[in-house]
């Protein structure tokens, strides 16, 4: 039986003895290789998602799951460097700021090495 439309004006149907909804010529848009290839390329490019989704003419929403997954393919990387034995000479910088207002006071906290300038650790607390 008819249940209204949905959102570009095709009829929406519903099975009477299920009550599943469904569209009888659903149109699914695919995006082409050629598509992707050029979002790849302006996401290089570090053009907005909003600007993409207009050149390219996909959706948003499509393109914001699309980097998302592209996004959680890629393998976290993380580069430690060998430190040199002998002494170390730390740095430690205290700062605080306020979040949300000014009666939520948060301090933070970093120890760096003096000598290669990389951060050891770090914390923050109210």
């Amino acid at each position: 039986m008819k249940n209204g439309s949905i959102h570009n004006g095709k009829p929406k149907r519903q099975c009477k003895e299920c009550g599943r909804q469904f569209v009888i010529n659903p149109t699914n848009k695919t995006v082409s290789d050629e598509t992707k290839q050029l979002i790849d390329k302006l996401l290089l490019e570090r053009i907005s998602l909003r600007g993409i989704a207009r050149v390219t003419g996909v959706s948003w929403s499509w393109l914001q799951n699309y980097v998302n997954n592209k996004l959680a393919a890629v393998p976290p990387q993380i580069k430690v460097s060998d430190k040199p034995k002998g002494k170390l000479v730390i740095e430690c910088d205290e700062m605080w700021s306020f979040v949300f207002s000014k009666t939520i006071k948060v301090y933070i906290g970093r120890l760096i090495d003096r000598k290669t300038r990389e951060i050891i650790g770090c914390y923050a607390r109210r």
